[in-house]
């Protein structure tokens, strides 16, 4: 059973500190990183949490393991609903302090990280986003044509989470899938899972297809939600078809796009007909794909700029604002470059 999921530990509270910065410790040594490498995540950990605790309200971190191309790292998202930060750009300068100490603090988290960016609002509050690997990237890389990114978080008191996200590009198709397994905790995880394997190894490229396939191999578990998106990068049309409780948003300046899923469990009772949304493709979308732990009525109106950031801050605002904490909750955001 895979654990692609972030894990959220509250950083609100003093005495609960040293269990967040030993099982981030942990993780990173579980995922090949070096003594030398763990020891700069421990002083971002730090670091972040320091901030939390001097600065925020309601700090928390979330923390997951992440593979990207061939790179395996850790990614450590911090959420507040603090004061905010009037000037960000000018706070990860080593040296600069609002608190009369060294300064160092938010500096180190941008030196030690391969990737650092921040985004804060006075009165709001502050995300910060951190990614380190196991070895470091090339200092100079394109920009990824895909930029996909996803926060999962368990229902509160769970290990395991119900939701996942899956992404797979077969062709000139590249394929999103987002499922909820009903209720939560491992049997909901292994419906999803299992779903996510039908997913990612279905030679299908249509949407309505796909939601097929997984409801005929998801019978035997207790059954999901979810939606399928497809982008054909010739045709450069995405088609996108759901069964339950998720909801997704093609969000664009000029023309925002609401995907309306089916009544229905895939793998109990799936509708006869099903048919696809079918949206022209712009460079400036942005595909959000959020699970029901997520409020439906969701927006990103009073967070200026934030669709410039990258995906796992939009998904960790959207998260931070509108998480229900009584469900396991997912957002998926991603943009695609062509």
């Amino acid at each position: 059973m895979d654990n692609n999921f972030h894990q959220l530990y509250p950083a609100y509270d003093r005495s609960y500190l040293s269990i967040l910065k030993k099982e981030i410790h942990s993780l990173s040594l579980k995922n090949g990183f070096s003594e030398s490498r763990t020891g700069e995540v421990d002083i971002i950990v730090a670091e972040l949490t320091s901030n939390l605790i001097k600065h925020a309200q309601e700090g928390i971190v979330l923390a997951k393991a992440i593979r990207d191309n061939d790179l395996r790292g850790v990614e450590i998202i911090s959420i507040d609903k603090g004061p905010g930060i009037h000037d960000i750009n000018r706070n990860v300068v080593d040296g600069f302090s609002t608190k009369n100490t060294l300064g160092h603090g938010l500096g180190a988290i941008k030196r030690l990280s391969d990737f650092f960016q921040a985004y804060s609002i006075k009165g709001w509050g502050t995300i910060m986003l951190s990614r380190i690997y196991e070895t470091s990237p090339p200092l100079f890389l394109k920009t990824a044509r895909i930029q996909s990114r996803d926060v999962v978080v368990p229902k509160p008191g769970e290990f395991y989470s119900g939701d996942r996200f899956y992404r797979r590009q077969t062709g000139n198709f590249i394929n999103f899938f987002l499922g909820d397994g009903l209720g939560h905790g491992i049997d909901a995880s292994v419906a999803v899972e299992k779903a996510g394997e039908v997913f990612m190894a279905a030679p299908e490229n249509d949407p309505v297809e796909l939601i097929r396939k997984i409801n005929q191999h998801a019978k035997k578990t207790r059954g999901l939600v979810g939606t399928v998106a497809v982008l054909d990068i010739v045709e450069r049309k995405w088609k996108i078809c759901g069964v339950g409780n998720i909801s997704t948003k093609l969000l664009s300046p000029d023309n925002p796009k609401t995907h309306i899923s089916y009544n229905g469990i895939i793998g109990m009772n799936v509708p006869n007909t099903l048919n696809s949304l079918e949206v022209d493709y712009s460079p400036d979308q942005h595909l959000i794909m959020c699970s029901d732990g997520i409020k439906s009525r969701w927006d990103l109106l009073r967070l200026p700029g934030i669709l410039r950031n990258d995906p796992a801050i939009i998904a960790s605002a959207i998260y931070r604002d509108f998480t229900r904490n009584n469900d396991d909750a997912s957002v998926a955001v991603s943009k695609i470059i062509l």
